[in-house]
């Protein structure tokens, strides 16, 4: 479903050149939940961005869901990126003065639906999260949790092959966090390919692989883990 190869990412400005990604390679097949850590700055959100396609790159080669998208035109990558993937944020990126049932719709739109396919789709994804009696709702009269299940619901009407999940339960307690990699869970068991960056070791252990960035590289996360857990157990 993924593939990179070397990838690599350099932020440039008049006096510092940042290497956000080196020589950055990872395989991620189709129906797979995978969770990246690693700490802050280490080129896990570079990583999701240009996985996303929402940031270039600068060298190596990118294919997804078998398609070579290292030198596709923005008019291009918007078009695959608005019918292949999905995304969930840790702020939801809801619109706040439109209506639950408005915020799912909009990604619908751009894909030129008819109201009556887009209103199906609406309605099936406000079922599937548990939303459907609050599609008439603004975002500010939801919980935290509700409003990160608006975000799924508005990722899962545009069917996706490839759901991209930022940090999605940064923001909530832990009870609603709980409910929100549950339905995470079920998503990816209906087939969807999830790959979640997130700083939470338990969400991380429930995937089905872990991999742990360093310094915008793929290092080895066993090894990581291993460490970690050595730490935490001097730590008690």
């Amino acid at each position: 479903m993924l593939q990179m190869t070397h990838i690599s990412k350099v932020f440039r400005t008049e006096l510092v050149q940042t290497h956000a990604l080196r020589d950055f390679s990872l395989n991620v097949a189709e129906g797979e939940f995978v969770a990246v850590t690693g700490p802050s700055g280490s080129g896990k959100t570079t990583f999701l961005n240009i996985a996303g396609l929402l940031e270039t790159f600068d060298t190596g080669s990118y294919r997804l869901d078998g398609q070579d998208v290292s030198h596709l035109d923005d008019a291009a990558r918007s078009r695959l990126r608005n019918e292949k993937i999905g995304f969930i944020f840790q702020g939801f990126n809801l619109l706040p003065d439109l209506s639950v049932f408005d915020n799912v719709d909009v990604p619908l739109r751009y894909r030129g639906m008819s109201g009556g396919e887009r209103r199906r789709r609406i309605d099936k994804a406000l079922e599937q999260v548990g939303l459907a009696s609050r599609a008439k709702h603004l975002p500010s009269q939801l919980s935290g949790g509700q409003q990160q299940r608006v975000a799924i619901a508005r990722a899962l009407a545009g069917t996706p092959r490839i759901l991209f999940a930022d940090e999605p339960t940064g923001n909530l307690d832990s009870l609603m966090a709980r409910q929100v990699l549950e339905m995470l869970e079920e998503i990816n068991a209906a087939g969807t390919t999830i790959v979640m960056v997130t700083h939470d070791p338990e969400l991380a252990r429930r995937a089905h692989r872990n991999i742990h960035v360093m310094d915008g590289q793929v290092t080895d996360f066993t090894a990581f883990a291993a460490a970690q857990t050595e730490r935490e157990s001097l730590a008690a």
